[in-house]
């Protein structure tokens, strides 16, 4: 069974950066695409990037050119790079495997990592 690890939350005030990484158990980690996804208090998860086997990447428009994805396959890693944070952007962000639509292909997901984005 794969198991995710998130990491990396933490508070922020707007406009600052934050560092997420997961990482992915499991020996076939290179061949899936990979997402972030993100959960805000009452709302519904949400897709915030992708990332297929070969680096190709997609974003929500709310993160674009804000966040970058990216992943080391080497490790079993993805990461997510977010920068110009907004308080929007508060929420508790998941990694999983990813289908071609950005659906989630796990059903077990990881505890998640917190951001926080407040002065």
């Amino acid at each position: 069974q794969v198991q995710l690890v998130e990491s990396g939350g933490g508070l922020v005030q707007p406009g600052g950066s934050l560092r997420l990484s997961c990482a992915a158990s499991g020996s076939r980690f290179s061949i899936y695409a990979m997402a972030w996804y993100r959960q805000a208090p009452g709302k519904q998860r949400e897709l915030v990037a992708r990332i297929t086997n070969i680096g190709i990447t997609n974003y929500a428009d709310s993160v674009k050119g804000r966040f970058t994805i990216s992943r080391d396959n080497a490790k079993n890693t993805v990461s997510l790079q977010m920068n110009s944070l907004k308080p929007e952007d508060t929420a508790v962000y998941y990694c999983n495997r990813a289908d071609r639509q950005g659906l989630p292909l796990l059903n077990s997901w990881g505890q998640g990592t917190q951001v926080t984005v407040s002065a």
